[in-house]
């Protein structure tokens, strides 16, 4: 997993509540069994019309938006069924960063697992992070997990709280095989003792 610092970059609003995974990752893409393959997906059924072409109205399909790395979204992101695709999905495209006013708890564990950092904000301070990306064009903020700090030019600056078992897995780049291997000098140790008796 690529470890998570300090992110820079282009900041779109999604402003919508309760986004469920089967909106971030419709269903009918879940027969894979890989990691890849679902960030052409995202958001399908908003980013795509009913024949195929991209919903211009969609911010996503923007180009005053294209390549952003960091989503700002309405109160309980990630509701609804456990999927880890959903963080699939969301990596895969590109975006390495959620600011939200409240997430849902098994995708709050499924994007620290899969290198996503989710930053939860106040109301207002979202709303205000909202506004910003939609009024200025090529918006960018910043987003510091070694300080812990939310930040642009344009004089915004706010600190944030994160899981500390989250926050070092996502500076050191751990996922859950990355945090196994730290320990494969006793796992090797035990086989070899196991393989004695």
């Amino acid at each position: 997993m690529q470890p998570f610092r300090v992110l820079t970059g282009i900041a779109a609003p999604l402003d919508r509540a309760n986004v469920d995974t089967d909106q971030i990752i419709p269903k009918q893409f879940l027969k894979r069994i890989e990691r890849t393959g679902y960030g052409e997906f995202l958001f399908n059924d908003w980013r795509y019309n009913l024949d195929g072409s991209p919903n211009p109205a969609f911010v996503l399909n923007q180009p005053r938006y294209a390549g952003a790395s960091i989503l700002i979204a309405g109160r309980n992101f990630g509701c609804g069924s456990s999927r880890e695709h959903a963080p699939w999905a969301l990596a895969e495209f590109g975006i390495r960063s959620i600011i939200a006013p409240y997430f849902a708890d098994i995708f709050t564990n499924n994007s620290a697992k899969n290198g996503i950092l989710l930053v939860p904000m106040a109301e207002e301070q979202v709303a205000e992070l909202m506004r910003r990306t939609q009024q200025t064009p090529g918006y960018r903020l910043t987003v510091d997990l070694e300080k812990c700090e939310v930040r642009d030019d344009l004089g915004f600056r706010t600190q944030f709280s994160v899981d500390p078992f989250h926050r070092h897995c996502l500076l050191e780049g751990l996922d859950d095989i990355g945090l196994t291997l730290q320990h494969e000098a006793h796992i090797a140790a035990h086989e070899a003792q196991k393989r004695l008796s």
